[in-house]
């Protein structure tokens, strides 16, 4: 993996694991990937020939320009890389392993920007892994693109193995500390599905991180969590 946030993501996710196959959706906290939520997704792979986004960050949705969820993450993909891609989920979930995509993403007019997408296996309410917590990193300038990604080529991949000794388990970046009258833009968020009416929070919060969960979507729940 190169990219720092890549790292983090995975180490995220064995922490939240505790010694499970896979850790389950309502593990995540998104105050402990608050500075990440913009590129990151869920994916709903109980058939990895068919994985579709349940949620999808903002800088991903405006990058691949369209609205992801309910999309089939395979479908951006060039056609002869999909039936491998299916397999390397397909193996990541059956082995709780997570699994690191290198590609080349190419706009309509040909401009191009390498990218690394990495998927840990989640659990949604049992211990069977059938999601994905994953995210797509951009390793250059993604501002001089000119206009949205639409296919991504494979160029290589790997499962990503804790004892290797590549591997190594970053601390996810804390929550900032609460700042009384501190000012502050609109953070980047995710439109979250969850099987809740709202989600169980576990500590005090300031009001900008009140902002950050109230940000997400509930008013879908039920419809898409079916």
């Amino acid at each position: 993996m190169k990219h720092r946030n890549s790292h983090l993501l995975v180490g995220y996710w064995s922490r939240i694991r505790r010694g499970r196959r896979a850790p389950d959706q309502s593990d995540i906290d998104p105050r402990a990937i608050k500075r990440m939520l913009s590129q990151v997704f869920i994916l709903e792979a109980h058939d990895a020939a068919c994985p579709a986004y349940r949620l999808a960050g903002t800088v991903l949705c405006d990058r691949f320009g369209q609205e992801l969820r309910g999309t089939n993450f395979l479908s951006i993909w060039e056609a002869r890389a999909r039936d491998t891609l299916a397999l390397l989920l397909e193996q990541s979930l059956a082995t709780s392993v997570p699994v690191c995509f290198s590609a080349v993403g190419e706009t309509v007019r040909c401009t191009t920007i390498e990218t690394e997408t990495v998927l840990a296996p989640l659990a949604f309410g049992s211990g069977t892994p059938q999601r994905f917590l994953g995210i797509t990193q951009f390793l250059g300038d993604a501002s001089q693109l000119d206009g949205s990604i639409v296919l991504l080529r494979l160029t290589g991949s790997k499962m990503i193995r804790e004892d290797e000794p590549g591997y190594t388990d970053f601390e996810p970046p804390a929550p900032p500390p609460f700042e009384s009258g501190r000012r502050s833009g609109r953070a980047p968020h995710l439109r979250l599905v969850v099987s809740r009416d709202r989600p169980t929070l576990h500590a005090d919060m300031d009001q900008t991180m009140r902002s950050v969960i109230e940000s997400f979507d509930f008013s879908r729940t039920e419809r898409l969590v079916r």
